[in-house]
Parts: C-alpha cells; structure tokens; sequence
C-alpha cells in the first residue's frame, strides 16, 4: 500500500511517498504555490499518478496542544482532498518536523539558505516515517493480541 505524507506551508508544500511495501519512504515531491485550489489539484494528480492508497497531511498542533489558525487550515485542506480523491486522509501530529529536518539538514552541511526547498520535503519524510512506524507498531500488537487472545 503507497502512503503520500504532506507537509502543507504557506508557499511550499513538501511530499514524501512511501515505497510500494508501504514501509520505507521513498521519493520527494515539492509542490510551489500559495494557492490551496493549486496545492489541492497538484496533490490529487500527484496521488493518482504514483498510485498513492492513503494520504497522512501534518497536524500541526501547538506546542501545549491545542488547534491554531495552521492547524484548522490543515483539517480544511484534509476535507478537500478527501472530496477530490476519494482517499482516506490521516491527520499527523508533526509538532517539531520542522525543528528537526532544519537539525537534520544543519547536521548534513545544507547551509541555511539552501535549506528553503528541502526543508519541506524532509519534513514530509519525517511524517511519513513517523506514520510508518506507528502502523508497524499497530500491527505487530494486533498480531501479539490475536496470538495472545
């Protein structure tokens, strides 16, 4: 099962796609536009294109947990997406991605200002990666429980 994680930004919106297994990430996509119509169409042609089964769109919560105006912007653009593609969407806590793909590039020599177009894209990797685990982690209790149970 393909999985399509998205870092949703103001002017640009990172992609990460899983692998066909569904368990390691793969390729990178950037999407420029500060157009959500824009984002919403290049999002759902990129999905049908690379055969994508479930979409995970960062969450991006306050620190404290609570829904700001980045937040509610996100569960709009999930609603849509679930209308244009016909896919699941998957809400993802992605509190501190960014934080940490800035650590990651910083750790890998990407001098700051070459950061801007990757920084998205690691991001999305980041959920995607996240998500991934999590599934992982799901399966592996359920088989524990039926083999327990």
């Amino acid at each position: 099962m393909r999985i399509m994680a998205i870092d949703y930004g103001d002017a640009r919106t990172g992609v990460a796609l899983s692998d066909v297994t569904g368990l390691l990430a793969g390729q990178t996509f950037l999407v420029k536009s500060r157009k959500e119509a824009v984002v919403l169409e290049e999002l759902a042609v990129l999905a049908q294109k690379q055969g994508a089964e479930e979409l995970v769109l960062g969450y991006p919560k306050n620190m404290d947990g609570t829904v700001g105006p980045r937040a509610e912007k996100c569960v709009a653009l999930a609603e849509k997406l679930r209308e244009r593609t016909g896919l699941p969407v998957v809400l993802w806590d992605e509190r501190r991605t960014t934080v940490d793909a800035h650590r990651i590039l910083g750790e890998q020599g990407v001098r700051a200002k070459n950061r801007k177009d990757k920084i998205d894209s690691v991001a999305a990797t980041l959920i995607l990666e996240g998500y991934l685990t999590w599934k992982r982690v799901q399966a592996q209790r359920q088989e524990q429980e039926e083999h327990h149970g």
